[in-house]
């Protein structure tokens, strides 16, 4: 069944009253391009809900807070350049790092039709900001294969391939089952 009245406030009752506005609107407001791209069946939409808030502070940021410092050189993140680990560090709801990621991100969103793609390479804070924050937290999910990992309801797996280890872990199955709860129709309370 197709979920579309996902709202704001049960967004906020997911992840909590510290989420930003323009972010839970922003994902809202993306739920015809999260369908498109097949996340929207609420067993998929959970995994990918628990993801993105996690990876964003439950909505309450789209720009890693750490300076990137730590991704200065990092050759397997097509940190070549000095200066990149900083300039390239996480951007958007799944925070796309790295200056390969930008590009591939880039030319992804190029040959899938969306009009008007920044060059996130050259502008990489320009994928921080809705719609592309979304778009590119879409982008990683699909290009990785993750809604196979939520079909079986991996979620071990889908956080390594977006963490590269299981960072944050807790806080993923928690917001999972919020999600879970919040998209089969039950009223989360805070505390």
């Amino acid at each position: 069944t197709r979920m579309t009245q996902l709202t704001v406030a049960q967004l906020t009752s997911i992840v909590g009253k510290s989420a930003k506005q323009s972010i839970l609107t922003g994902v809202i407001t993306g739920l015809p391009l999260i369908e498109r791209f097949g996340i929207l069946p609420p067993h998929r939409l959970a995994h990918f809900i628990a993801q993105i808030a996690h990876e964003s502070a439950r909505f309450a940021t789209t720009r890693e807070y750490a300076s990137g410092s730590a991704y200065e050189g990092r050759r397997d993140l097509g940190n070549t350049q000095p200066g990149d680990g900083k300039k390239f560090k996480g951007h958007g709801l799944i925070q796309v790092t790295g200056r390969a990621n930008h590009r591939a991100f880039f030319s992804w969103a190029k040959n899938n039709g969306f009009p008007k793609v920044p060059n996130f390479e050259a502008s990489p804070d320009l994928a921080a900001e809705f719609p592309w924050a979304l778009i590119g937290a879409v982008w990683y999910w699909t290009t990785r294969g993750l809604n196979t990992y939520a079909d079986v309801n991996n979620i071990e797996m889908i956080t390594r391939r977006i963490n590269g280890g299981l960072n944050g872990y807790n806080d993923r199955l928690d917001l999972y089952t919020r999600a879970g709860l919040v998209l089969l129709g039950y009223e989360m309370k805070e505390g």
